[in-house]
Protein backbone atom coordinates (compact mmCIF):
# COMPACT_ATOMS: atom_id res chain seq x y z
CA UNK A 1 0.00 0.00 0.00
CA UNK A 2 1.00 3.43 -0.82
CA UNK A 3 1.50 5.95 2.13
CA UNK A 4 2.64 9.79 2.43
CA UNK A 5 5.52 10.70 4.65
CA UNK A 6 5.71 14.01 6.54
CA UNK A 7 8.11 15.12 4.00
CA UNK A 8 5.88 14.31 1.22
CA UNK A 9 7.66 11.12 0.26
CA UNK A 10 5.33 8.54 -1.01
CA UNK A 11 6.54 4.94 0.14
CA UNK A 12 5.40 1.44 0.29
CA UNK A 13 4.31 -0.60 3.30
CA UNK A 14 2.77 -3.39 4.14
CA UNK A 15 1.08 -6.20 6.83
CA UNK A 16 0.48 -4.84 10.40
CA UNK A 17 2.19 -1.20 9.62
CA UNK A 18 -0.18 -1.36 6.37
CA UNK A 19 -3.02 -1.37 9.06
CA UNK A 20 -1.63 1.03 11.68
CA UNK A 21 -1.73 3.19 8.83
CA UNK A 22 -5.12 2.63 7.72
CA UNK A 23 -6.84 2.99 11.46
CA UNK A 24 -4.60 6.23 11.43
CA UNK A 25 -5.99 7.71 8.03
CA UNK A 26 -9.91 6.28 9.34
CA UNK A 27 -9.89 8.19 12.82
CA UNK A 28 -9.25 11.14 10.61
CA UNK A 29 -12.34 10.67 8.44
CA UNK A 30 -14.10 9.83 11.23
CA UNK A 31 -12.98 13.19 12.74
CA UNK A 32 -14.13 14.78 9.17
CA UNK A 33 -17.47 13.10 9.30
CA UNK A 34 -18.36 14.03 12.89
CA UNK A 35 -17.55 17.66 12.03
CA UNK A 36 -19.63 17.78 9.25
CA UNK A 37 -22.61 16.33 10.80
CA UNK A 38 -21.97 18.48 13.66
CA UNK A 39 -20.06 21.05 12.76
CA UNK A 40 -19.90 22.36 16.55
CA UNK A 41 -17.66 19.43 17.25
CA UNK A 42 -14.35 19.91 18.93
CA UNK A 43 -11.58 17.78 18.00
CA UNK A 44 -9.40 15.93 21.41
CA UNK A 45 -7.48 12.66 21.38
CA UNK A 46 -7.38 9.90 19.23
CA UNK A 47 -5.19 6.78 17.93
CA UNK A 48 -4.54 3.71 16.31
CA UNK A 49 -3.37 -0.03 17.28
CA UNK A 50 -3.95 -3.49 16.78
CA UNK A 51 -7.64 -3.15 18.32
CA UNK A 52 -8.58 -0.38 16.09
CA UNK A 53 -9.07 3.47 16.60
CA UNK A 54 -10.92 5.78 18.31
CA UNK A 55 -11.25 9.61 18.09
CA UNK A 56 -12.57 11.80 20.99
CA UNK A 57 -14.54 14.37 20.59
CA UNK A 58 -16.60 17.94 22.26
CA UNK A 59 -19.95 17.85 20.87
CA UNK A 60 -20.90 20.58 22.63
CA UNK A 61 -24.34 20.63 23.43
CA UNK A 62 -24.98 18.02 21.30
CA UNK A 63 -24.85 14.28 21.77
CA UNK A 64 -23.47 11.42 19.70
CA UNK A 65 -24.73 7.83 21.09
CA UNK A 66 -24.47 4.46 19.03
CA UNK A 67 -27.69 5.08 16.90
CA UNK A 68 -25.80 7.28 15.03
CA UNK A 69 -22.79 5.23 14.09
CA UNK A 70 -24.39 4.24 10.21
CA UNK A 71 -25.09 7.88 9.49
CA UNK A 72 -21.61 8.85 10.49
CA UNK A 73 -20.33 5.62 8.31
CA UNK A 74 -22.32 6.73 5.96
CA UNK A 75 -20.65 10.29 5.62
CA UNK A 76 -16.93 8.80 5.72
CA UNK A 77 -18.21 7.07 2.84
CA UNK A 78 -19.24 9.74 1.02
CA UNK A 79 -15.54 11.47 2.12
CA UNK A 80 -14.11 8.17 1.43
CA UNK A 81 -15.86 8.59 -2.73
CA UNK A 82 -14.95 11.79 -2.91
CA UNK A 83 -11.23 10.66 -2.89
CA UNK A 84 -9.81 13.80 -1.52
CA UNK A 85 -6.06 14.43 -1.49
CA UNK A 86 -4.32 14.34 2.34
CA UNK A 87 -2.11 16.98 2.62
CA UNK A 88 0.61 17.02 5.17
CA UNK A 89 2.41 20.23 6.36
CA UNK A 90 4.22 21.71 9.46
CA UNK A 91 4.07 25.28 11.34
CA UNK A 92 6.15 27.16 13.78
CA UNK A 93 4.30 26.47 17.40
CA UNK A 94 2.93 30.43 17.14
CA UNK A 95 1.14 29.68 14.10
CA UNK A 96 -0.35 26.28 15.01
CA UNK A 97 -1.55 27.64 18.24
CA UNK A 98 -2.93 30.93 15.96
CA UNK A 99 -4.76 28.35 13.39
CA UNK A 100 -6.12 26.30 15.93
CA UNK A 101 -8.01 29.10 17.60
CA UNK A 102 -8.95 30.24 14.48
CA UNK A 103 -10.95 26.63 13.69
CA UNK A 104 -12.44 27.05 17.48
CA UNK A 105 -10.27 24.00 18.66
CA UNK A 106 -9.50 24.81 22.22
CA UNK A 107 -8.09 21.27 23.08
CA UNK A 108 -5.79 21.18 20.04
CA UNK A 109 -4.84 25.10 21.10
CA UNK A 110 -4.44 23.37 24.85
CA UNK A 111 -2.24 20.78 23.39
CA UNK A 112 -0.11 23.07 21.23
CA UNK A 113 0.30 25.76 23.97
CA UNK A 114 1.88 22.99 25.93
CA UNK A 115 4.80 22.42 23.89
CA UNK A 116 8.28 24.20 23.79
CA UNK A 117 8.53 27.97 22.20
CA UNK A 118 10.97 26.45 19.84
CA UNK A 119 8.56 23.07 19.08
CA UNK A 120 6.98 22.76 15.14
CA UNK A 121 3.39 21.14 14.47
CA UNK A 122 2.60 18.83 11.81
CA UNK A 123 -0.66 18.59 10.51
CA UNK A 124 -3.14 16.62 7.61
CA UNK A 125 -5.09 18.44 5.58
CA UNK A 126 -7.81 16.87 3.78
CA UNK A 127 -10.69 18.88 2.19
CA UNK A 128 -12.21 21.23 5.01
CA UNK A 129 -11.05 19.11 7.87
CA UNK A 130 -7.50 20.08 9.36
CA UNK A 131 -5.90 18.64 12.55
CA UNK A 132 -2.91 18.25 14.45
CA UNK A 133 -1.19 15.26 13.23
CA UNK A 134 1.93 12.79 13.48
CA UNK A 135 2.77 10.09 11.61
CA UNK A 136 1.81 8.30 7.83
CA UNK A 137 -1.45 8.61 5.52
CA UNK A 138 -2.76 7.08 2.69
CA UNK A 139 -2.41 9.62 0.01
CA UNK A 140 -6.13 9.74 -1.15
CA UNK A 141 -9.23 9.08 1.19
CA UNK A 142 -10.45 6.43 -1.20
CA UNK A 143 -7.79 4.15 0.19
CA UNK A 144 -9.88 3.36 3.35
CA UNK A 145 -12.34 0.16 1.96
CA UNK A 146 -13.14 -1.91 4.25
CA UNK A 147 -14.07 0.18 7.60
CA UNK A 148 -16.56 -0.12 10.56
CA UNK A 149 -17.68 1.98 13.68
CA UNK A 150 -18.23 -0.29 16.79
CA UNK A 151 -19.04 1.52 19.81
CA UNK A 152 -19.67 4.83 21.85
CA UNK A 153 -18.47 5.24 24.96
CA UNK A 154 -17.10 8.12 27.46
CA UNK A 155 -13.36 9.47 28.15
CA UNK A 156 -12.49 12.10 30.35
CA UNK A 157 -9.91 14.66 28.70
CA UNK A 158 -6.58 13.76 29.20
CA UNK A 159 -7.71 10.52 31.10
CA UNK A 160 -8.42 12.71 34.14
CA UNK A 161 -11.84 12.43 36.05
CA UNK A 162 -11.17 15.99 37.06
CA UNK A 163 -11.86 16.84 33.56
CA UNK A 164 -14.40 17.07 31.06
CA UNK A 165 -16.23 13.59 29.55
CA UNK A 166 -15.33 13.49 26.05
CA UNK A 167 -17.31 11.46 23.62
CA UNK A 168 -14.98 8.58 22.00
CA UNK A 169 -16.19 6.74 19.16
CA UNK A 170 -14.28 3.51 18.16
CA UNK A 171 -13.44 2.09 15.25
CA UNK A 172 -12.14 -0.99 13.17
CA UNK A 173 -10.34 -0.76 9.49
CA UNK A 174 -8.83 -3.40 7.16
CA UNK A 175 -7.14 -3.61 4.08
CA UNK A 176 -9.67 -5.53 2.36
CA UNK A 177 -13.46 -6.82 2.95
CA UNK A 178 -12.22 -10.16 3.65
CA UNK A 179 -10.38 -9.19 6.70
CA UNK A 180 -13.53 -7.15 7.70
CA UNK A 181 -15.41 -9.80 7.05
CA UNK A 182 -13.59 -12.30 9.20
CA UNK A 183 -13.34 -9.34 11.87
CA UNK A 184 -16.96 -9.53 11.98
CA UNK A 185 -17.73 -13.24 12.33
CA UNK A 186 -14.85 -13.41 14.86
CA UNK A 187 -17.08 -10.71 17.16
CA UNK A 188 -20.42 -12.44 16.65
CA UNK A 189 -18.65 -15.59 17.59
CA UNK A 190 -17.16 -14.24 20.27
CA UNK A 191 -20.56 -12.51 21.84
CA UNK A 192 -22.10 -16.14 21.47
CA UNK A 193 -19.16 -16.99 24.29
CA UNK A 194 -19.64 -13.98 26.24
CA UNK A 195 -18.34 -15.39 29.80
CA UNK A 196 -21.08 -13.48 31.74
CA UNK A 197 -23.83 -14.94 29.87
CA UNK A 198 -22.47 -18.36 29.68
CA UNK A 199 -21.71 -17.70 33.71
CA UNK A 200 -25.40 -16.94 34.10
CA UNK A 201 -26.47 -19.60 32.62
CA UNK A 202 -24.19 -22.88 33.87
CA UNK A 203 -24.38 -21.30 37.80
CA UNK A 204 -20.98 -20.20 37.99
CA UNK A 205 -20.80 -16.75 38.92
CA UNK A 206 -23.01 -13.27 39.68
CA UNK A 207 -22.18 -9.97 39.59
CA UNK A 208 -24.75 -7.65 41.76
CA UNK A 209 -25.16 -3.72 42.17
CA UNK A 210 -24.37 -3.94 45.98
CA UNK A 211 -20.83 -4.93 44.61
CA UNK A 212 -19.08 -3.60 41.79
CA UNK A 213 -16.25 -5.50 40.73
CA UNK A 214 -16.61 -7.87 43.68
CA UNK A 215 -17.90 -11.08 42.14
CA UNK A 216 -19.99 -13.48 43.52
CA UNK A 217 -19.34 -17.81 42.77
CA UNK A 218 -22.19 -19.78 42.68
CA UNK A 219 -21.83 -23.53 43.37
CA UNK A 220 -20.84 -24.62 40.30
CA UNK A 221 -18.78 -21.82 39.91
CA UNK A 222 -16.64 -22.90 43.42
CA UNK A 223 -16.41 -26.29 41.74
CA UNK A 224 -14.94 -24.86 38.83
CA UNK A 225 -12.68 -22.82 41.20
CA UNK A 226 -11.69 -26.20 43.19
CA UNK A 227 -10.79 -27.90 40.60
CA UNK A 228 -8.37 -25.59 39.10
CA UNK A 229 -7.16 -24.99 42.45
CA UNK A 230 -6.27 -28.35 42.77
CA UNK A 231 -4.71 -28.63 39.45
CA UNK A 232 -2.48 -25.56 40.76
CA UNK A 233 -1.60 -26.90 43.93
CA UNK A 234 -0.27 -30.57 42.36
CA UNK A 235 1.86 -28.68 40.06
CA UNK A 236 3.73 -26.35 42.02
CA UNK A 237 3.89 -29.43 44.85
CA UNK A 238 6.16 -31.27 41.72
CA UNK A 239 7.96 -28.14 41.03
CA UNK A 240 9.02 -27.53 44.39
CA UNK A 241 7.31 -24.83 45.66
CA UNK A 242 5.90 -24.82 49.25
CA UNK A 243 2.09 -22.35 49.77
CA UNK A 244 2.11 -19.65 52.37
CA UNK A 245 -1.06 -17.54 52.87
CA UNK A 246 -0.60 -14.01 54.13
CA UNK A 247 -2.74 -10.91 55.58
CA UNK A 248 -4.95 -8.98 53.27
CA UNK A 249 -4.76 -6.10 55.52
CA UNK A 250 -0.97 -4.59 56.42
CA UNK A 251 0.10 -1.43 57.59
CA UNK A 252 0.57 1.50 55.44
CA UNK A 253 4.60 1.38 56.32
CA UNK A 254 4.84 -1.97 54.77
CA UNK A 255 3.58 -0.47 51.08
CA UNK A 256 6.09 2.65 51.54
CA UNK A 257 8.92 0.62 51.96
CA UNK A 258 7.90 -2.09 49.11
CA UNK A 259 7.88 1.40 46.83
CA UNK A 260 3.99 0.57 46.35
CA UNK A 261 2.24 3.81 47.88
CA UNK A 262 4.11 6.08 46.03
CA UNK A 263 3.84 4.11 42.43
CA UNK A 264 0.79 2.66 43.17
CA UNK A 265 -1.51 4.50 45.52
CA UNK A 266 -4.14 5.38 43.53
CA UNK A 267 -5.17 1.56 43.18
CA UNK A 268 -5.38 0.91 46.83
CA UNK A 269 -8.12 0.26 49.67
CA UNK A 270 -6.96 1.84 52.54
CA UNK A 271 -8.53 1.46 56.39
CA UNK A 272 -7.74 3.15 59.71
CA UNK A 273 -6.95 0.67 62.23
CA UNK A 274 -6.50 1.14 66.32
CA UNK A 275 -5.56 5.55 64.79
CA UNK A 276 -3.40 4.53 62.04
CA UNK A 277 -3.69 3.78 58.25
CA UNK A 278 -3.72 0.15 56.90
CA UNK A 279 -3.60 -0.31 53.29
CA UNK A 280 -6.07 -3.89 51.84
CA UNK A 281 -2.78 -5.58 49.59
CA UNK A 282 -3.42 -4.47 45.90
CA UNK A 283 -0.46 -7.26 45.67
CA UNK A 284 0.59 -10.28 47.68
CA UNK A 285 4.54 -9.80 47.61
CA UNK A 286 5.12 -7.44 50.72
CA UNK A 287 3.60 -10.76 52.68
CA UNK A 288 6.22 -12.95 51.12
CA UNK A 289 8.82 -10.48 51.85
CA UNK A 290 7.56 -10.52 56.13
CA UNK A 291 7.39 -14.62 55.46
CA UNK A 292 11.04 -14.68 54.27
CA UNK A 293 12.12 -12.15 56.81
CA UNK A 294 10.50 -14.82 59.63
CA UNK A 295 13.81 -16.49 60.01
CA UNK A 296 17.59 -16.22 59.25
CA UNK A 297 18.64 -17.76 56.18
CA UNK A 298 21.44 -19.91 54.48
CA UNK A 299 22.48 -20.14 50.46
CA UNK A 300 21.55 -23.74 51.28
CA UNK A 301 18.01 -22.43 50.93
CA UNK A 302 17.78 -21.53 47.74
CA UNK A 303 15.84 -21.20 45.82
CA UNK A 304 13.06 -21.10 48.10
CA UNK A 305 9.48 -21.21 45.63
CA UNK A 306 7.11 -19.84 48.06
CA UNK A 307 3.49 -19.88 46.53
CA UNK A 308 0.84 -18.31 47.36
CA UNK A 309 -3.59 -17.93 46.39
CA UNK A 310 -3.54 -14.62 47.76
CA UNK A 311 -7.01 -12.69 47.62
CA UNK A 312 -6.10 -8.73 46.62
CA UNK A 313 -8.20 -5.75 46.08
CA UNK A 314 -7.65 -2.55 43.29
CA UNK A 315 -9.85 0.36 43.33
CA UNK A 316 -10.83 -0.15 39.65
CA UNK A 317 -12.47 2.53 38.24
CA UNK A 318 -16.55 1.68 37.89
CA UNK A 319 -16.33 2.27 33.81
CA UNK A 320 -13.72 -0.15 33.63
CA UNK A 321 -15.34 -3.02 35.17
CA UNK A 322 -16.19 -5.75 32.53
CA UNK A 323 -17.47 -9.21 33.79
CA UNK A 324 -14.49 -11.51 35.64
CA UNK A 325 -12.07 -9.74 33.25
CA UNK A 326 -11.79 -6.60 34.87
CA UNK A 327 -12.98 -6.90 38.60
CA UNK A 328 -11.84 -4.90 42.38
CA UNK A 329 -11.10 -8.01 44.10
CA UNK A 330 -9.71 -11.22 43.03
CA UNK A 331 -7.25 -14.37 43.49
CA UNK A 332 -3.48 -14.13 41.97
CA UNK A 333 -1.53 -17.15 42.11
CA UNK A 334 1.12 -15.51 43.16
CA UNK A 335 4.24 -16.67 44.20
CA UNK A 336 8.30 -15.53 44.88
CA UNK A 337 11.41 -17.01 44.54
CA UNK A 338 14.38 -15.88 46.46
CA UNK A 339 17.83 -17.05 45.29
CA UNK A 340 21.07 -16.38 44.56
CA UNK A 341 22.33 -14.00 41.49
CA UNK A 342 23.77 -17.18 39.96
CA UNK A 343 20.89 -18.90 40.08
CA UNK A 344 18.90 -16.41 38.13
CA UNK A 345 18.96 -18.32 34.39
CA UNK A 346 18.30 -21.64 35.96
CA UNK A 347 15.10 -20.26 38.12
CA UNK A 348 13.41 -18.35 35.59
CA UNK A 349 14.06 -21.39 32.90
CA UNK A 350 11.97 -23.05 35.09
CA UNK A 351 9.26 -20.80 35.34
CA UNK A 352 8.93 -21.00 31.95
CA UNK A 353 8.49 -24.45 31.60
CA UNK A 354 5.83 -24.83 34.30
CA UNK A 355 3.88 -21.71 32.69
CA UNK A 356 4.28 -23.52 29.46
CA UNK A 357 3.09 -27.18 30.56
CA UNK A 358 -0.04 -25.02 32.43
CA UNK A 359 -0.82 -23.98 28.83
CA UNK A 360 -0.73 -26.64 26.86
CA UNK A 361 -2.59 -28.57 29.37
CA UNK A 362 -5.65 -26.23 28.51
CA UNK A 363 -5.05 -25.88 24.73
CA UNK A 364 -3.61 -22.02 24.68
CA UNK A 365 -0.34 -21.51 22.11
CA UNK A 366 1.16 -18.18 23.54
CA UNK A 367 3.88 -15.71 22.58
CA UNK A 368 6.53 -14.28 24.85
CA UNK A 369 7.53 -10.48 25.67
CA UNK A 370 10.24 -9.07 27.56
CA UNK A 371 9.63 -5.55 28.74
CA UNK A 372 12.77 -3.76 30.11
CA UNK A 373 13.17 -0.29 32.16
CA UNK A 374 10.45 2.15 32.81
CA UNK A 375 10.71 5.52 33.48
CA UNK A 376 9.38 5.58 36.61
CA UNK A 377 11.25 2.79 37.58
CA UNK A 378 13.71 2.59 41.59
CA UNK A 379 17.41 0.80 41.55
CA UNK A 380 21.04 1.03 39.99
CA UNK A 381 21.60 0.84 36.17
CA UNK A 382 23.61 -2.12 37.38
CA UNK A 383 21.08 -3.94 38.56
CA UNK A 384 18.89 -3.09 35.94
CA UNK A 385 21.00 -4.43 33.19
CA UNK A 386 21.82 -7.56 35.47
CA UNK A 387 18.19 -8.37 35.58
CA UNK A 388 17.66 -7.67 32.33
CA UNK A 389 20.23 -10.01 30.92
CA UNK A 390 19.28 -12.63 33.10
CA UNK A 391 16.07 -12.60 31.76
CA UNK A 392 17.33 -12.53 28.12
CA UNK A 393 19.60 -15.57 29.16
CA UNK A 394 17.10 -17.47 30.21
CA UNK A 395 15.18 -16.83 27.35
CA UNK A 396 17.56 -17.80 25.19
CA UNK A 397 18.38 -20.77 26.69
CA UNK A 398 14.43 -21.80 26.97
CA UNK A 399 14.62 -21.81 23.30
CA UNK A 400 11.57 -19.62 22.78
CA UNK A 401 10.94 -16.84 20.32
CA UNK A 402 10.11 -13.75 22.35
CA UNK A 403 10.17 -9.89 21.28
CA UNK A 404 11.18 -6.90 23.27
CA UNK A 405 8.74 -4.40 24.52
CA UNK A 406 10.92 -1.15 26.06
CA UNK A 407 10.21 0.64 28.96
CA UNK A 408 6.88 -1.29 30.00
CA UNK A 409 8.65 -3.41 32.92
CA UNK A 410 7.10 -3.11 36.47
CA UNK A 411 8.89 -0.32 38.72
CA UNK A 412 11.07 -2.84 40.45
CA UNK A 413 12.14 -4.77 37.93
CA UNK A 414 11.81 -6.09 33.85
CA UNK A 415 9.59 -8.65 33.56
CA UNK A 416 8.49 -11.62 30.36
CA UNK A 417 5.29 -11.63 29.78
CA UNK A 418 3.13 -14.46 28.55
CA UNK A 419 0.55 -13.60 25.45
CA UNK A 420 -2.09 -16.42 25.47
CA UNK A 421 -4.23 -17.05 22.16
CA UNK A 422 -7.88 -18.32 22.34
CA UNK A 423 -9.93 -20.58 20.07
CA UNK A 424 -10.55 -17.56 18.05
CA UNK A 425 -7.54 -16.17 18.01
CA UNK A 426 -7.73 -13.67 20.55
CA UNK A 427 -5.08 -12.46 22.99
CA UNK A 428 -4.83 -12.27 26.73
CA UNK A 429 -1.43 -11.17 28.96
CA UNK A 430 -1.92 -13.81 31.98
CA UNK A 431 1.68 -15.27 33.01
CA UNK A 432 4.20 -12.81 33.66
CA UNK A 433 8.07 -13.57 35.61
CA UNK A 434 9.23 -10.29 37.16
CA UNK A 435 12.71 -10.31 38.47
CA UNK A 436 13.41 -7.97 41.19
CA UNK A 437 16.63 -6.77 43.36
CA UNK A 438 14.91 -3.69 44.53
CA UNK A 439 12.51 -4.94 46.89
CA UNK A 440 15.36 -7.42 48.75
CA UNK A 441 17.28 -3.78 49.21
CA UNK A 442 14.26 -1.82 50.57
CA UNK A 443 13.52 -4.81 53.06
CA UNK A 444 16.97 -5.35 53.79
CA UNK A 445 16.46 -9.17 52.77
CA UNK A 446 19.76 -11.13 53.77
CA UNK A 447 21.45 -14.66 53.42
CA UNK A 448 24.64 -15.83 54.76
CA UNK A 449 26.67 -17.31 51.99
CA UNK A 450 29.32 -20.35 52.03
CA UNK A 451 32.10 -18.21 53.47
CA UNK A 452 29.60 -17.09 56.61
CA UNK A 453 29.08 -13.66 54.92
CA UNK A 454 25.88 -11.56 54.90
CA UNK A 455 24.69 -11.40 51.13
CA UNK A 456 21.34 -10.30 49.51
CA UNK A 457 19.00 -12.75 47.51
CA UNK A 458 17.41 -12.07 44.24
CA UNK A 459 13.35 -11.85 44.22
CA UNK A 460 11.40 -13.38 41.36
CA UNK A 461 7.77 -12.46 41.06
CA UNK A 462 5.41 -14.95 38.76
CA UNK A 463 2.24 -15.72 38.14
CA UNK A 464 0.58 -18.67 35.96
CA UNK A 465 -2.65 -18.40 35.54
CA UNK A 466 -2.64 -14.25 36.68
CA UNK A 467 -5.96 -14.14 38.88
CA UNK A 468 -8.53 -17.06 39.31
CA UNK A 469 -11.54 -15.00 38.27
CA UNK A 470 -10.27 -13.75 35.22
CA UNK A 471 -9.16 -17.08 34.17
CA UNK A 472 -12.33 -18.81 34.91
CA UNK A 473 -13.33 -15.72 32.59
CA UNK A 474 -10.91 -16.88 29.71
CA UNK A 475 -11.95 -20.38 29.69
CA UNK A 476 -15.22 -20.20 29.59
CA UNK A 477 -15.10 -17.75 26.15
CA UNK A 478 -12.49 -19.99 25.06
CA UNK A 479 -14.40 -23.58 25.62
CA UNK A 480 -17.69 -21.61 24.74
CA UNK A 481 -19.00 -23.07 28.13
CA UNK A 482 -18.07 -26.75 26.92
CA UNK A 483 -15.25 -27.19 29.67
CA UNK A 484 -13.35 -30.62 29.17
CA UNK A 485 -14.86 -33.76 31.26
CA UNK A 486 -11.93 -33.22 33.70
CA UNK A 487 -12.83 -29.83 34.17
CA UNK A 488 -16.39 -29.63 33.86
CA UNK A 489 -18.45 -28.10 37.04
CA UNK A 490 -20.74 -31.15 36.09
CA UNK A 491 -19.74 -34.12 34.82
CA UNK A 492 -22.36 -36.01 34.21
CA UNK A 493 -26.29 -35.38 34.49
CA UNK A 494 -28.61 -38.51 35.30
CA UNK A 495 -31.87 -37.97 33.31
CA UNK A 496 -35.35 -39.75 34.18
CA UNK A 497 -38.19 -40.45 31.93
CA UNK A 498 -40.33 -41.40 34.60
CA UNK A 499 -40.91 -41.90 38.17
CA UNK A 500 -40.97 -45.49 37.59
CA UNK A 501 -37.42 -45.23 37.46
CA UNK A 502 -36.23 -43.02 40.39
CA UNK A 503 -34.95 -46.18 42.22
CA UNK A 504 -32.69 -46.70 39.58
CA UNK A 505 -31.59 -43.89 39.13
CA UNK A 506 -30.49 -43.47 42.49
CA UNK A 507 -28.63 -46.46 42.10
CA UNK A 508 -26.76 -45.01 39.26
CA UNK A 509 -25.85 -42.20 41.22
CA UNK A 510 -24.46 -44.05 44.21
CA UNK A 511 -21.76 -45.62 41.50
CA UNK A 512 -20.92 -42.43 40.28
CA UNK A 513 -20.46 -40.84 43.73
CA UNK A 514 -18.21 -43.31 44.73
CA UNK A 515 -16.28 -43.49 41.76
CA UNK A 516 -16.25 -39.73 42.39
CA UNK A 517 -17.92 -38.56 39.12
CA UNK A 518 -19.23 -34.95 39.67
CA UNK A 519 -23.07 -35.53 38.73
CA UNK A 520 -26.45 -34.05 38.96
CA UNK A 521 -30.27 -35.88 38.91
CA UNK A 522 -33.05 -34.51 37.03
CA UNK A 523 -36.17 -36.02 38.47
CA UNK A 524 -38.41 -32.96 37.18
CA UNK A 525 -41.41 -33.88 35.67
CA UNK A 526 -40.61 -32.39 32.39
CA UNK A 527 -40.21 -33.87 28.74
CA UNK A 528 -37.42 -35.27 28.32
CA UNK A 529 -36.43 -33.87 24.91
CA UNK A 530 -36.36 -30.85 26.96
CA UNK A 531 -34.15 -31.66 29.46
CA UNK A 532 -32.49 -33.03 27.43
CA UNK A 533 -31.69 -29.54 24.90
CA UNK A 534 -31.60 -27.43 28.34
CA UNK A 535 -28.51 -30.05 29.66
CA UNK A 536 -26.24 -30.23 26.40
CA UNK A 537 -26.88 -26.45 25.60
CA UNK A 538 -27.50 -24.36 28.11
CA UNK A 539 -25.90 -26.25 31.13
CA UNK A 540 -23.41 -27.66 28.49
CA UNK A 541 -22.79 -31.03 30.75
CA UNK A 542 -20.42 -33.48 28.81
CA UNK A 543 -22.52 -36.72 29.05
CA UNK A 544 -25.97 -37.53 29.90
CA UNK A 545 -26.66 -40.47 31.20
CA UNK A 546 -31.07 -41.45 30.40
CA UNK A 547 -32.51 -44.10 32.46
CA UNK A 548 -35.52 -45.30 31.58
CA UNK A 549 -37.49 -48.84 31.81
CA UNK A 550 -35.77 -50.46 29.62
CA UNK A 551 -32.48 -49.45 31.32
CA UNK A 552 -33.40 -49.78 34.46
CA UNK A 553 -34.24 -53.81 33.61
CA UNK A 554 -31.05 -54.14 31.68
CA UNK A 555 -28.86 -52.40 34.68
CA UNK A 556 -27.49 -49.91 31.72
CA UNK A 557 -28.27 -46.14 30.73
CA UNK A 558 -28.41 -44.46 27.64
CA UNK A 559 -25.08 -41.99 27.27
CA UNK A 560 -25.25 -39.33 25.07
CA UNK A 561 -22.28 -37.28 24.53
CA UNK A 562 -22.47 -33.58 24.49
CA UNK A 563 -19.66 -32.87 21.50
CA UNK A 564 -21.37 -34.81 18.76
CA UNK A 565 -24.75 -35.93 20.34
CA UNK A 566 -23.51 -39.56 19.24
CA UNK A 567 -25.45 -41.59 22.03
CA UNK A 568 -24.69 -45.47 23.30
CA UNK A 569 -25.82 -47.86 25.98
CA UNK A 570 -23.62 -49.20 28.67
CA UNK A 571 -23.35 -50.09 32.17
CA UNK A 572 -23.14 -47.88 35.21
CA UNK A 573 -19.53 -49.04 35.83
CA UNK A 574 -18.11 -49.13 32.13
CA UNK A 575 -19.31 -45.06 31.82
CA UNK A 576 -17.26 -44.41 35.23
CA UNK A 577 -14.34 -46.13 33.54
CA UNK A 578 -14.90 -44.00 30.09
CA UNK A 579 -15.40 -41.06 32.23
CA UNK A 580 -12.27 -41.76 34.23
CA UNK A 581 -9.75 -42.66 31.48
CA UNK A 582 -10.71 -39.62 29.61
CA UNK A 583 -10.13 -37.13 32.53
CA UNK A 584 -6.41 -39.04 32.49
CA UNK A 585 -5.69 -37.67 29.28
Amino acid sequence: MKVIEMDGRISICEGAEERMVLRHSAAHILAQAVQRLWPGASLAGSAASEKGFFYDFDPGEAKISADDLPKIEAEMRVIVKENLPVKLFVLEREAAAGLMRERHEPYRHEQIAELPENARVCFCRQGEFIDRCDGLHIPYTKGLKAFRLTGVSGAYWKNDSANKMLTRIHGVAFPSQEELDEYEHRQAEAAKRDHRIIGREMDLFQLCDEGPGFPFFLPNGMILREVLTDYWRTIHRKNGYREISTPVILHRSLWETSGHWEHYRDTMYSTVIDGEDYCIKPMSCPGGILVYRNRPHSYRDFPLRLAELGLVHRNELKGTLHGLFRVRCFTQDDAHIFMRKEQIADEIEGVIRLIDEVYRTFGFPYTLELSTRPENSMGSDEDWEAAENGLREALERSGKAYTINEGDGAFYGPKIDFHLSDSLGRTWQCGTIQLDFQLPQNFELTYTDENGQKQRPVMIHRVCFGSIERFIGILTEHYAGKFPVWLAPVQAKVLLVSEKCEEYAEEVCEVLRDAGIRYELDKRKEKIGYMIREAQYVERVPYLLIVGEREAADGTVSVRCRDDGTGTVMRPDEFVKKIKEECAH
